[in-house]
């Protein structure tokens, strides 16, 4: 008798040219997943497409392009519509932070992460998930972070943006429930990653415990994701304390976190 040939999948990763981003495309490489890899910088993704497709033998199609800008995100679907290329896992991953009080920040930076962080991975989203449900089958791994668990003072919009990628992805995993798809919200506390290097300025110094390995993250989302988990939350610290300030008083949580901000830098 002749069986059929397991299908193979393709995997959307954002921000894959480092951190959390490059390590899903790693895990997704030796799970037999054919890629498209999205970033910025188009020449650190070809060298990691080379060593991925030479290792794993499977397709990598990568996309130089920064997803803050307006209409980048209807180019990116316009061209693997044009190539034929279906996405099977949708991994929002692109995000940046910045350090500041409000009142001095940067604006066209916080346009920008907004702009990336929110509107980007909510419109990658509505393109691909109507094909997922049309298939009944796909999964989607939005890029969170603790932070969405509390009002952060001193990172106030980008902990804002973080809110909603959460508040979000769960609306969402409820609305295609039954569809034969999922939508996880992965929310990791601080990541060895080049995360906070573009938040707080290249060479300066963030206090922090020892920090989980970004591929330790993307392990733990990637296992979630399979599962069709709604929301995970690497490390047990990270699950006490995003547990614990439901119960706390509002006001509380907010100078307990603006607190623990101060002391990170």
């Amino acid at each position: 008798m002749v069986t059929g040939m397991k299908k193979i999948k393709t995997a959307l990763i954002t921000g894959a040219s480092g951190g959390i981003g490059l390590e899903f495309a790693k895990i997704h490489a030796e799970n037999g997943d054919n890629l498209v890899l999205v970033a910025r910088s188009k020449e650190k993704l070809d060298a990691l497409k080379a060593g991925l497709e030479g290792k794993y033998k499977i397709n990598v199609h990568t996309i130089g392009k920064d997803l803050s800008r307006n209409g980048s995100v209807v180019d990116l679907y316009d061209e693997l519509k044009t190539l034929n290329i279906s996405v099977d896992y949708l991994i929002n991953n692109a995000g940046i932070g910045d350090f500041s009080l409000f009142e001095v920040s940067d604006w066209n930076k916080l346009e920008k992460m907004i702009n990336l962080n929110v509107l980007a991975l909510t419109h990658l989203t509505k393109m691909f998930l109507p094909g997922m449900i049309s298939s009944g089958d796909g999964k989607i791994l939005n890029v969170a972070s603790t932070a969405a668990f509390q009002p952060g003072p001193t990172m106030a919009v980008y902990f804002a943006t973080k809110a909603f990628v959460l508040s979000f992805s769960e609306a969402i995993n409820e609305e295609v429930s039954g569809k034969g798809v999922s939508v996880t919200a992965l929310c990791p506390g601080s990541t060895e990653s080049g995360f906070h290097a573009v938040a707080i300025g290249e060479g300066k110094k963030v206090k922090e415990r020892s920090l989980p390995s970004a591929r330790e993250v993307a392990e733990y989302g990637f296992r979630a994701m399979m599962k069709g988990r709604p929301v995970a939350i690497p490390g047990l610290m990270n699950k006490i304390m995003t547990t614990s300030v439901r119960f706390l008083p509002r006001q509380l949580v907010v100078k307990a976190a603006g607190i623990i901000q101060k002391n990170k830098h």
